[in-house]
């Protein structure tokens, strides 16, 4: 085990982060589900389990500049973006004229309890601390519909890294969590999901990605 990470004010960091590096994040990203079919496929899937629930509204939580929303409506799902940082959402508006985005936390998401058919957080775990992730999972499960479907991409690995540099070569400060799929899925079953599917993968979106594919228990965990 490493030493214990000081992660005090991670979301203010990793909001003033995201804000100063939103206009080369979007240039460097917004490709890179061309060079990646085998996410594609996946998301694909996905939208495929919302519309045989009849539709509904999706949640991409933690959207940063709009390319996953913008990937789901393209599929014919009715996806709406929520990300921490002002300035990505400011970016997304302006790529995805049209699409719904907000700025908000996973960590206090304000969504109405059962209001969205399914969500989405497309690498937008890996800043959140260990400590926090069982409170993320609550309100993911909190909003989610009974059975609604839930999809997650992460960073595969045992440790975290502070990351100083980011995209465009702009100053960051944010700790990148690599988790492993085991330790995921456990909080995911505390949290009151059932895991349907897992991978781990090597894409043009990361060099060890895990993907996992669950849905929303119909009956919450006991307390």
């Amino acid at each position: 085990m490493g030493k214990a990470l000081n992660t005090d004010g991670w979301l203010d960091d990793t909001r003033a982060s995201y804000d100063t590096v939103a206009d080369s994040y979007a240039d460097l990203t917004r490709h890179l589900l061309d060079e990646t079919p085998e996410e594609r496929d996946v998301l694909a899937l996905f939208a495929d389990m919302v519309r045989a629930r009849g539709g509904g509204q999706v949640a991409d939580v933690g959207c940063g500049t709009g390319r996953i929303t913008a990937h789901l409506h393209q599929l014919g799902v009715d996806a709406f973006g929520i990300d921490l940082s002002p300035g990505m959402i400011e970016v997304a508006r302006r790529d995805h004229p049209g699409l719904r985005f907000d700025t908000g936390s996973m960590t206090d998401l304000d969504l109405a309890d059962g209001s969205v058919t399914g969500l989405i957080a497309w690498y937008s775990l890996i800043h959140v601390p260990d400590d926090e992730i069982r409170s993320v999972f609550a309100h993911f499960q909190r909003v989610l519909q009974p059975g609604g479907p839930l999809l997650l991409s992460f960073h595969v690995g045992d440790e975290a890294q502070l990351k100083t540099q980011g995209y465009g070569g702009h100053p960051m400060k944010v700790y990148v969590h690599r988790r492993q799929h085991a330790q995921l899925m456990t909080w995911l079953d505390d949290a009151g999901f059932v895991v349907e599917s897992h991978k781990t993968l090597t894409s043009a979106e990361s060099k060890l990605g895990g993907i996992i594919l669950a849905h929303r228990r119909a009956i919450a965990p006991e307390e």
